[in-house]
Order: C-alpha cells, then sequence, then structure tokens
C-alpha cells in the first residue's frame, strides 16, 4: 500500500514537468519570430569592413539588402575597398560595382564547397535591377582544388578573388562572406548617365498633390529632399483636401517643427509598391534623428497599403511618379508623428481622459501663444520608452496568457491524477 504514495508522487512531478516545459516562454516565440536582419549592424562589428559598410549606407544598397529574406554578401575588406575606390567611380556606377557582389542566394561555408559539378551562377542585385546587359550581373563561383573557392562576373574571364573566411551567417537568411579583391565587371563599371535633376516641387504639384508642394516650396525642409533624390526617395504626398483640413495644426508648429513635418513624410529609400506589400514592418523618415525615432509602420491589407503612425493612419491612393530611384505616392491624410501630437487621436476622447486645466490655466496667463506651440511638443504625453514597452508588452500578452493557462490546467490535472492514485 505505500507505493501508492510514491506513485501519486512521481505523477505529480511528471506532469508538472510537462506543464512548465511544453510551450516556450514568451520571450523564445519572440526571439522566434524576429528573423530580421540588419548587414550595417553586421558589418559594424568587424572594422576590417567599415569602408564597405559605408559605401554600402552611402549607396543606399545597405536599406536594399535589409529588406530580403535570402541573401548573401561577398564583403571586401577596407585594403581591397581601397584598390576600388582608386578608380574614383560615380556614386551610382560605384553602386552597380557593390551590387554585384550582393547575391540574390543562400551561400553558407559549407555550401561553397558543396557546389554541385563544382561551379555555379548566381544572380546577383547588378542583374536584378535591369541594368546588366543580358548575363553580366550573374557571378561564377567555381570549387577549385585544395578547399580554395573562386569568385568572378560572368563577363569576365578568370577567378580572380577567392573566398577567404565566414564573417557571419543565419543559415539561410542571411551570409556575409569575406573575398579577397572586389569583383571586376566591364559592364558594372561601364560609366553611367548621371541622373537629370528632379523638379521635386513640379512633380507633386500635380495630380492634387500642390498644397503640400506649395508648404515644402518655402520651407528648409526642401534641400533635404532634393540631396535624397538621386540616391533614392520616397515620398508620401498628402492631397490637396487632407492638407487644408490640416493648415489650422500646422500653423500652430513652430519653424521647425514644421520641417520635421515635413520631413516625416519623406523615406530616404526608393520604395516600390510592391516592395512596400511585402516589407510591412516600420520605416524610419527622413525626420529620424537619434533618440527622434519620427517612423511609422507600413501594414498593407490585401492591395491596400496603410502607413500608420501612433496618432492616425493614412492610405495610399495613387502614384505620382515612380521612376527608380524615386517614387512619390499620394496619401489619404497628413501623417502625424508622435513626436509632435502625442495627445492628439483620432478616436473620441472619453471623459475620463479628459484634461483638468482648472489648476493649471492659472500658471499659464503670462504665456500667451506660447503654451499653445508647446501644446504640440514632445513634452505633452508619455515618454517614448514607456510607450514602447507598453507596445512590447501588449505584443507579448497573447503568448503568455496562453502559457500561463496551459501550465496551470497541467498542474491542476496532475493533482486530480495524483489524488485519484490515492
Amino acid at each position: 500500500m505505500k507505493q501508492f504514495p510514491l506513485l501519486a508522487t512521481y505523477s505529480l512531478v511528471f506532469f508538472f514537468l510537462i506543464a512548465t516545459m511544453s510551450l516556450p516562454s514568451s520571450t523564445t516565440a519572440a526571439a522566434a519570430a524576429n528573423g530580421s536582419h540588419n548587414i550595417t549592424r553586421i558589418l559594424a562589428k568587424h572594422p576590417d569592413f567599415s569602408t564597405f559598410n559605408h559605401y554600402l549606407t552611402l549607396t543606399h544598397l545597405a536599406g536594399e539588402i535589409n529588406h530580403r529574406q535570402t541573401i548573401t554578401i561577398l564583403a571586401i575588406d577596407n585594403a581591397a575597398m581601397s584598390s576600388l575606390l582608386d578608380k574614383h567611380l560615380t556614386l551610382s556606377t560605384l553602386k552597380n560595382v557593390l551590387s554585384l557582389h550582393v547575391l540574390v542566394d543562400y551561400f553558407g561555408a559549407k555550401k561553397l564547397h558543396q557546389i554541385t559539378n563544382g561551379t555555379t551562377l548566381v544572380s546577383s542585385m547588378f542583374q536584378a535591377t535591369g541594368s546588366a546587359a543580358g548575363t553580366a550581373g550573374y557571378v561564377n563561383i567555381t570549387n577549385l582544388k585544395g578547399g580554395k573557392v573562386g569568385f568572378a562576373a560572368e563577363d569576365n574571364d578568370g577567378l580572380h578573388s577567392f573566398y577567404v573566411k565566414s564573417v557571419e551567417e543565419l543559415p539561410y537568411v542571411i551570409s556575409v562572406l569575406e573575398i579577397s579583391q572586389p569583383l571586376s565587371s566591364a559592364d558594372a563599371e561601364a560609366p553611367t548617365a548621371a541622373p537629370s535633376d528632379i523638379d521635386v516641387i513640379s512633380i507633386m504639384s500635380k495630380q492634387g498633390c500642390k498644397a503640400f508642394a506649395d508648404l515644402l516650396r518655402t520651407s528648409k525642409a526642401l534641400p533635404t529632399f532634393k540631396e535624397n533624390v538621386n540616391g533614392g526617395l520616397t515620398v508620401f504626398c498628402p492631397t490637396d483636401s487632407a492638407v487644408n483640413g490640416f493648415l489650422p495644426k500646422y500653423k500652430n508648429l513652430t519653424d521647425s517643427q514644421k520641417v520635421s513635418l515635413l520631413l516625416y513624410h519623406g523615406v530616404p529609400v526608393y520604395q516600390s509598391l510592391q516592395m512596400l506589400k511585402s516589407n510591412n514592418g516600420i520605416m524610419n523618415t527622413l525626420a529620424t534623428e537619434g533618440a527622434n525615432k519620427y517612423d511609422f509602420t507600413v501594414q498593407n491589407d490585401g492591395e491596400d497599403v496603410n502607413l500608420e503612425t501612433k496618432v492616425n493612419t493614412a492610405g495610399i491612393i495613387g502614384t505620382l511618379i515612380d521612376q527608380d530611384p524615386f517614387v512619390v505616392y499620394k496619401i489619404s491624410k497628413v501623417l502625424m508623428p508622435r513626436e509632435l501630437f502625442k495627445g492628439v487621436t483620432e478616436k473620441t476622447v472619453s471623459p475620463a481622459e479628459s484634461p483638468k486645466p482648472a489648476k493649471k490655466k492659472s500658471k499659464s496667463t503670462k504665456k500667451g501663444n506660447a503654451d499653445d506651440d508647446a501644446a504640440d511638443s514632445p513634452a505633452d504625453g508619455p515618454a517614448d520608452d514607456d510607450s514602447d514597452n507598453q507596445t512590447a508588452a501588449d505584443d507579448n500578452s497573447g503568448v503568455t496568457g496562453l502559457n500561463q493557462g496551459f501550465r496551470f490546467t497541467m498542474v491542476f490535472f496532475s493533482l486530480v491524477i495524483g489524488f485519484l492514485v490515492l
């Protein structure tokens, strides 16, 4: 008879272990769901590639790399980059050459030495741009004797660059491999015509976006838009009716806040409509700087694409121009960044959330209109960190609740089994 209490104890321990181990924690689940990568941050950990990293950013290739899910970077160290820069290529031509070093397939160190038939052709981002003639944008990878692996552009005879080492690998997502020399390609290094000056204001003044263009025309934000056109720029232009309805709020902003608001409608990288549909998530803007996030979230609903700030949501309703590297979309509302409009929401504020002005009014009598400007300042509303933490907590609440509910059920069930055995 003494074996029954012992059996009950074993049963209780067994089911308790199942309850605590069956499901991953919310932290683990969140980490598994986060498959994003950032080539700039990866290379920042390796100072030998600082020049290569710098020019990936300068040519806007870094942003394009980060939006791809399966990719291999053939990185070259600072010394090898110096030999490439000695050719004094224009920035647009240099972008073509560097894009040849970005393969649109995954090759880890192990896969390099398991190439079928010893050689293969792989498409690069230069080929994907459509600028390469024929197969000039393909890279030949050959597994040589003695474990050596060579690389060459398809339009170049001979293997002049060789595998050095694996820098970092995230299997089947991104691989960064060091090669000994820059890939040489006559097609990629061919002089490219300098992009013609694009009249940003003229383009945005057409098809119902004149009001926004007029605000930009006299703003200190305009030079920033012009500087980014040739390197990659996406503009979200509110309709005339949206801007006209927003003007009372706009006039209450300080000059610096007006500049930030206008810059908030530009993204320093080319984003086609298809890219926006397939790469939902947080997007930085021309206004982003340090702690001032000035970002919004791109979220598609079928064929519809919405831009969600922490204050309001605007939809893309048309395209004014789409000529890589410049694209302008027409949107339904003026985007309102949380940094300027923390206390404003599109939803009706409940009485419980209404401000209590009785005591504070007396202190602001001498300040006059200065407090009106401050009403839209970052000082009004919750701190960024608190809001972000709350958002993260909300995102994980579903997983955490499921884990806790499951574990409680299993513990309860194990207790019942134990008593039945007794």
